[in-house]
């Protein structure tokens, strides 16, 4: 097996329809199993001395209420921390507001299951690159940062490293499967799958460097 078969493998995608604050939102769900424990999984994800190793730095307070902020990225207040398990909040970028949960527990088969959820309300965003646009990109942080963190007992991912793959032909089938993975998931949430697939192409023209001229940036 290929290493883009065994990252693609490693991640299940799922849609979700809610309603939030009054307004319609999609859910992009995206699900991994980690071999480590869920004490380990929840310091990789919190604690602000790791989180440069496989993300982005961090500053302000990662506590119940405080604000946070990626260097570069977004932002936002923790909204839930509950210690190894969950971890809830806010994440504000561009102007714009959407919500992530994160929910650790014990895989079935062993190790820990991470389900990450980004929330966000229905808009031109989402109605121009649907759940890939988010999704591609956690893909890439769970596999290509966290997964290389961990496996390397929690050394620091070479950052050059990780954007000569995305950007090599085994990167770029990597977002072009993960991209039609996430469309599968929008069709089978009920969405009209020429819309899903037109959805797709966008967020993987934006991912691989080469954007038609109507597709604007997707971000997270």
């Amino acid at each position: 097996m290929s290493n883009v078969e065994r990252y693609l493998g490693a991640v299940v995608r799922e849609v979700e329809h809610r309603e939030h604050e009054g307004k319609p939102a999609r859910v992009v769900v995206a699900m991994r199993d980690y071999d480590t424990t869920v004490d380990d999984l929840w310091d990789a994800l919190t604690n602000p001395e790791r989180l440069p190793r496989w993300f982005l730095p961090v500053s302000g307070d990662l506590k119940l209420g405080g604000r946070y902020q990626f260097k570069g990225n977004a932002g936002g207040t923790v909204t839930r921390c509950e210690p190894p398990k969950h971890l809830a909040a806010t994440w504000e970028f561009g102007g714009g507001i959407s919500w992530v949960d994160v929910i650790l527990a014990e895989a079935p088969g062993g190790g820990t299951r991470l389900r990450l959820e980004h929330m966000a309300h229905v808009d031109s965003h989402w109605n121009d690159y649907g759940p890939g646009a988010g999704g591609v990109g956690w893909e890439l942080a769970l596999v290509q940062g966290l997964d290389r963190h961990l496996a390397s007992g929690g050394a620091a991912v070479d950052s050059a490293a990780v954007e000569a793959w995305t950007m090599s032909d085994d990167g770029k089938a990597f977002i072009t499967a993960s991209s039609e993975g996430w469309a599968q998931a929008d069709v089978a949430a009920g969405e009209d799958a020429a819309v899903a697939k037109a959805r797709a192409a966008r967020t993987t023209a934006f991912y691989t460097g080469a954007p038609p001229p109507d597709v604007k940036h997707p971000g997270t």
